[in-house]
């Protein structure tokens, strides 16, 4: 089983990283602020790209390291990769699973009924400890369960995206009785992006992005291709076969996440900043902040539904990844999407 390592984030927009030695050293007007050891980390992601030097580049992808670029916003840029390896034979074995839309199809409902089950789990959860809240995610429970039944019958990806859509709608109208924070509360009318106008959608985008690009990695360290998804169409530049695993994520990893940090009081809407064209994004502070608390969120331990084994959450995207795998080679007659318990 991979190890958990670290991943270095720089916040700083006037950080720049290079190589010493065997560390990745990060300075600011020229000083050294922070040194790594290379064999500690399994990524780098720069914020407010300032500059890398092409030796570091060089040695994170010789080792496996990889490095992603996103905006002062938390949007994707760039990611640098070294040479692709893995079995050549598992990623035509992919390439024919997706171009055959039967084939395809299945693995689409696989990655939906986690998504339902996970999605539907988090507010029945909700519910229980929050009985006051039970009237206004007694219809989104219903629209997963209902949901659930229906994915059996589904015949085509089109019909699958319109179960999906409506189940999504009802979950995000549920959302808001989950966030004890009044004031950010009352803001989220629901999900926006391109770019997020309220602090709850910023934090869901900027942790959905954070968690896809993880997928992806972990994707590709099994030999299989990011970009060329089941349920997600390929597109340039978008990595559709993390797209499709992160549904199994969203709701009891990424979504709960958000949550708690509202309702622990972490996360205020004094932590975020709007732009001239209404977008929100957090603050420098509140930014260092939340990395910190998601790299502790990635050491704690869950028990895996299909393993039955403890697991860090931040090792679920590579225990997916290679249960996928297994399955396209035909190791497995199935494949066993994440469902949280």
């Amino acid at each position: 089983m991979k190890k958990l390592l670290n991943t270095l984030y720089v916040t700083n927009k006037d950080a720049y990283v290079c190589k010493k030695d065997d560390n990745a050293c990060v300075r600011v007007d020229g000083k050294e602020v922070l040194r790594v050891p290379l064999h500690l980390l399994e990524g780098i992601v720069l914020f407010n790209y300032a500059g890398a030097s092409a030796p570091l580049l060089y040695a994170c992808a010789a080792r496996g390291i990889s490095v992603s670029v996103l905006d002062e916003k938390g949007r994707f840029a760039a990611r640098v990769e070294g040479p692709v390896s893995g079995n050549v034979l598992l990623r035509k074995a992919q390439y024919e699973v997706a171009a055959d839309p039967t084939r395809s199809l299945v693995l689409a409902k696989r990655f939906m009924a986690a998504k339902f089950y996970n999605s539907r789990a988090v507010l029945l959860r909700h519910k229980r400890e929050h009985p006051e809240n039970g009237d206004g995610l007694s219809n989104a429970i219903d629209t997963f369960s209902n949901g659930l039944e229906t994915l059996g019958s589904v015949a085509s990806r089109e019909e699958l995206l319109g179960v999906e859509g409506d189940a999504a709608h009802g979950y995000f109208d549920s959302f808001p009785p989950l966030i004890r924070d009044k004031e950010v509360r009352v803001e989220f009318v629901g999900r926006n992006r391109r770019p997020p106008k309220d602090p709850v959608n910023a934090s869901l985008s900027f942790f959905y992005t954070l968690a896809s690009r993880e997928i992806a990695t972990a994707c590709e360290s099994v030999g299989l291709d990011p970009q060329m998804g089941f349920y997600h169409q390929p597109r340039p530049g978008r990595a559709s076969l993390a797209l499709d695993v992160l549904e199994e994520f969203r709701a009891p990893l990424i979504d709960r996440f958000v949550v708690a940090l509202f309702n622990r009081g972490q996360l205020n809407k004094t932590d975020f900043e709007f732009d001239a064209g209404g977008g929100c994004f957090f603050s420098d502070a509140a930014l260092k902040r939340v990395l910190d608390a998601w790299q502790k969120r990635k050491q704690e331990e869950i028990k895996h539904p299909f393993l039955d084994e403890k697991v860090k959450i931040g090792l679920l995207p590579f225990v997916q990844a290679q249960l996928l795998s297994r399955y396209l080679r035909g190791d497995m007659n199935d494949y066993p999407a994440f469902c949280w318990r």
